[in-house]
C-alpha cells in the first residue's frame, strides 16, 4: 500500500480515501446482491458520513448504549447502506435487545450486509432501531429522523440542565448529528420540527443535508425550488455550505464551525452526486432508487481504482484504521465519562441513583405515592379532568416524565403545575413542560426522540389530531418507544365543534395498529390504572382516550375495583350468581349507560352483566381462560356500545348481538342533543338488551 499519510486531493490521507471507498463499494454490492436498495446516496455521502464518524462523533463502537454518547440519525434512511457499512467498519458491538447487554460479538458482520434486505437479516431496506445495534431510531418515512432528532437535542440539553453539577461538565454534553436528504427537505414534519428547533435554540444540533438535486421522480426541479439556507436561516438556524461534498476539509470546517455554535442549530448544505463514480449514471434518478446493475458497478470500481470482480472487500488497514480513530477515541472519552460519573455518584448519589433508573426505563422508589383515588360521585368529572391529576402525581415523583401538548394544555390538563415543573424554553432548557405549538406531527416526532434517549416523554392533544401525528404515532410503535398519548376529546360528546372534530373511525383505526396500547377508561378510577399500565411499559406506545364531558366516578364498593383495568376487560356489575343472560359492554364515558341500564333491567328480574372493556389489546393478550370468563361464549344476548365506529366490534358482540355506534359522522350541536339523536342514552340500552333477549334468549 501507498504511504498511508500521504494527503491526497481530498484533504484525506490515502488510507481515509480507502476507508471511503470501501464504503461506496459495500454500499454497490449489498445493494446488487439484493437486486433492492438505494445505492447512490451512500455513494454521494461516504466522504460527509466517514469524516463526520472518524473525527467528530462521539462513540464507543464497544458499547452503543453508553449514556454519554453522540446520536447520529439517518433521516433519509434509504440510504441505509451507509449506516450499515459504517456500524460494521467501527466495529460496533451487538446489543441483547430484550435485556439491553452488550454483547461480545459485532451488530453487523460481512454475513449482514450480504443479507441486505433479506428476512431474518439484521439489515434491512431501513434503519430499525429495534434490529440493528447503533441504529439510534427507525427512519425511512422522510423526515422522521430528522424530527426525532429535535427530541434528542432536547432531552441532552434537559438532561444536563436537571443532572448537570459543577466540575463534572461532559457528563450529560453529547451532541446529535442527523444527515437529511432532498426529500427530508420537502416533508413538512422537517419544517414543523426545524422551526421548534430554532425557536428553542438547540446549538447541540447539527443537520447535514445531502442536497444531490435528484429524487425518485427525477430532478428535484419538478418540484422543489425554494432557497433552502434561506428558509432555514429564516427559522433562526445557522446555515452554513459546502459546495462539494468530497471537499472534506470544508466539511470539517463546517463541522467545527457548527460545534462552535452556542445560541442555535446549525444546518450544513453539502452538495453532493448521487451515485458518485458511477459513469453512466451518476447524478441520476437511476442511481437513487434501484441496484446500478452488474456491469455499471464493474464500470464504477474501475473509476474508484478497484478490483471490479471484487465483492464485499474491506481491505487491509480500513478496520485497522477505525479502530484508531472512532474507536479509540470514543474509547476514551467513555473511560473518562465512566470515572467522571464515578466521582459523580460519589458526591451526588441521589442525583446518580435516578441518572441510571431513568436509563433503564425503570420507575423510582415511591413513583405512585401521590396518586390520588377517588370517591364515589354520580356527577363525576371528564376523565381529561381526572387525567391531569393523576399526570401531575406521577410526574412529580418520576423527575424525568417530560412533555406537552400541541397548542392544548388548556384542554388536554397535561400541564405540569407542581413547584419546580417549569416550562422548558431556550434560557431554561431543563422545564418539564413543551409547549409544541400546533405542530401534532413533529410533536409525535420529538416525543419519540425524548423517549429512545429514556426520559418518559408524553404528547397530547384531541383525539381527532392523531391524524396529523399518525406517521409518528406509527413509527413510535415499530420501534417500541413507550411514549404515552394524551389524546382528549375523545368522541361526539364533545359537542357543538362538529363533525370536523368529532373522532369517529380513530379507536378503531388505532387499535388495528401493531404494539400500540389503546385504553379509553370509564371513569376516574380506571384512568389510575391506566396511568399504571403506561408508567410500566418499557415497549409500547400508549394511548389514554380521554373525555371531555363529566363522567360519574362508579361506587367501588358496589362495583368491581378499577384495577380489573389492567387486564383491558373485566366484570364491573353482575348477575346474582354471577351466570347473566345478557352481557353490556362499553368502554369509556359509555360504560355508565351499561350500568344504568343494568340497575334497570336487574330491578325486573333479569339477568345482566355490565363488562368495562378499556383496551382491546390488553384484553386480548389475557388467556382465553380468563377473557370466556369476562365475556362468556355461551351468552350471545349482547349489547355493545361505544360513541365511535363500529367497525371491529362484532368480535366481542357476536354474530347476533346489538352494537350500539356510530355510523356517519357526527354533527354540531349540545351534547345532550347529540347523545339522544344518535342512540347513546341508558333508555336505548335497556331497549336494546330487552330485544336481545328476545331474539336469543
Amino acid at each position: 500500500m501507498a504511504d498511508a499519510a500521504t494527503k491526497t486531493p481530498t484533504g484525506f490521507t490515502k488510507i481515509d480515501d480507502l476507508c471511503i471507498t470501501t464504503i461506496r463499494t459495500l454500499a454497490m454490492d449489498a445493494v446488487q446482491k439484493a437486486h433492492s436498495g438505494h445505492p447512490g446516496a451512500p455513494m454521494g455521502l461516504a466522504p460527509v458520513a466517514y469524516a463526520l464518524w472518524q473525527r467528530y462523533l462521539r462513540y464507543d463502537p464497544q458499547d452503543p448504549t453508553w449514556p454519554g454518547r453522540d446520536r447520529f440519525v439517518l433521516s433519509n434512511g434509504h440510504a441505509s447502506m451507509l449506516q450499515y457499512a459504517l456500524i460494521h467498519l467501527a466495529g460496533v458491538r451487538n446489543i441483547d435487545q430484550k435485556t439491553g447487554k452488550v454483547l461480545d460479538e459485532p451488530s453487523l458482520d460481512l454475513d449482514q450486509l450480504k443479507h441486505f434486505r433479506q428476512l431474518g437479516s439484521r439489515t434491512p431496506g431501513h434503519p430499525e432501531r429495534e434490529a440493528t445495534a447503533g441504529v439510534e431510531t427507525t427512519t425511512g418515512p422522510l423526515g422522521q429522523g430528522a424530527a426525532v432528532s429535535v427530541g434528542m437535542a432536547i432531552a441532552q440539553r434537559w438532561k444536563a440542565a436537571h443532572y448537570g453539577r459543577p466540575g463534572f461538565d461532559g457528563l450529560f454534553d453529547y451532541r446529535v448529528y442527523a444527515i437529511l436528504g432532498d426529500g427530508c427537505m420537502m416533508e413538512g414534519i422537517t419544517s414543523e420540527a426545524a422551526s421548534l428547533a430554532g425557536h428553542q435554540r438547540l446549538a447541540n444540533l447539527t443537520w447535514i443535508y445531502d442536497d444531490n438535486n435528484i429524487s425518485i421522480d427525477g430532478s428535484t426541479s419538478l418540484a422543489f425550488t425554494e432557497d433552502v439556507g434561506a428558509r432555514f436561516a429564516a427559522y433562526r438556524w445557522n446555515v452554513l455550505k459546502v459546495a462539494d461534498g468530497n471537499d472534506v476539509a470544508a466539511f470539517c470546517s463546517a463541522v467545527e464551525a457548527a460545534q462552535r455554535t452556542t445560541d442555535r442549530p446549525t444546518l450544513i448544505i453539502v452538495k453532493t452526486v448521487i451515485g458518485y463514480g458511477a459513469p453512466h449514471k451518476a447524478g441520476t434518478k437511476e442511481a437513487h432508487g434501484e441496484a446500478l446493475g452488474e456491469d455499471e458497478v464493474k464500470a464504477t470500481k474501475r473509476v474508484y481504482g478497484w478490483p471490479e470482480d471484487a465483492q464485499f472487500l474491506v481491505p487491509d488497514g480500513v478496520y485497522e484504521h477505525f479502530r484508531a480513530g472512532i474507536g479509540q477515541r470514543g474509547a476514551d472519552a467513555h473511560a473518562a465519562c465512566r470515572k467522571k460519573f464515578a466521582e459523580y455518584k460519589a458526591k451526588h448519589p441521589e442525583l446518580a441513583a435516578e441518572v441510571e433508573t431513568m436509563e433503564r426505563y425503570d420507575l423510582p422508589g415511591g413513583w405512585d405515592r401521590d396518586i390520588p383515588s377517588f370517591p364515589a360521585d354520580a356527577k363525576g368529572l371528564a376523565t381529561r379532568e381526572s387525567s391531569g391529576q393523576v399526570l401531575n402525581a406521577i410526574a412529580k415523583n418520576v423527575p424525568w416524565v417530560v412533555g406537552g401538548a400541541a397548542d392544548l394544555n388548556p384542554s388536554t390538563k397535561t400541564f405540569l403545575k407542581f413547584e419546580g415543573a417549569g416550562v422548558q424554553t431556550a434560557t431554561d432548557p431543563g422545564g418539564r413542560n413543551i409547549h409544541f405549538g400546533v405542530r401534532e406531527h413533529a410533536m409525535g416526532a420529538i416525543v419519540n426522540g425524548l423517549t429512545v434517549s429514556k426520559l418518559r416523554g408524553y404528547g397530547s392533544g384531541f383525539l381527532i389530531f392523531s391524524d396529523y401525528g399518525r406517521g409518528s404515532l406509527r413509527l413510535g410503535a415499530v420501534q417500541h418507544a413507550p411514549v404515552l398519548y394524551v389524546f382528549t376529546h375523545d368522541s361526539i360528546g364533545l359537542g357543538e365543534d362538529g363533525p370536523t372534530h368529532q373522532p369517529i373511525e380513530h379507536l378503531a383505526s388505532l387499535r388495528a395498529m401493531p404494539n400500540l396500547c389503546l385504553i379509553r377508561p370509564a371513569d376516574a378510577n380506571e384512568v389510575v390504572e391506566a396511568y399504571k399500565v403506561a408508567m410500566h411499559s418499557k415497549h409500547t406506545p400508549t394511548i389514554l382516550a380521554l373525555t371531555r364531558q363529566a363522567v360519574p366516578t362508579f361506587d367501588r364498593s358496589k362495583y368491581a375495583k378499577a384495577d380489573g383495568l389492567q387486564k383491558g376487560g373485566y366484570v364491573l356489575a353482575d348477575a346474582a350468581g354471577g351466570k347473566p343472560d345478557v352481557l353490556l359492554i362499553g368502554t369509556g364515558s359509555e360504560v355508565q349507560l351499561c350500568v344504568a341500564a343494568y340497575e334497570k333491567l336487574t330491578t325486573e328480574g333479569v339477568k345482566a352483566r355490565v363488562v368495562s372493556l378499556p383496551s382491546w389489546d390488553l384484553f386480548a393478550a389475557q388467556p382465553q381462560q380468563y377473557r370466556d370468563s369476562v365475556i362468556p361464549p355461551g351468552v350471545t344476548a349482547r349489547v355493545c356500545v361505544e360513541m365511535a365506529s363500529v367497525f371491529g366490534w362484532e368480535r366481542y358482540a357476536g354474530p347476533t348481538g346489538a352494537i350500539i355506534g356510530m355510523t356517519s359522522f357526527g354533527k354540531s350541536a349540545p351534547i345532550k342533543d347529540l347523545l339522544k339523536h344518535f342512540g347513546f342514552t341508558a333508555d336505548h340500552v335497556y331497549a336494546a338488551a330487552k330485544e336481545q333477549l328476545k331474539t336469543c334468549g
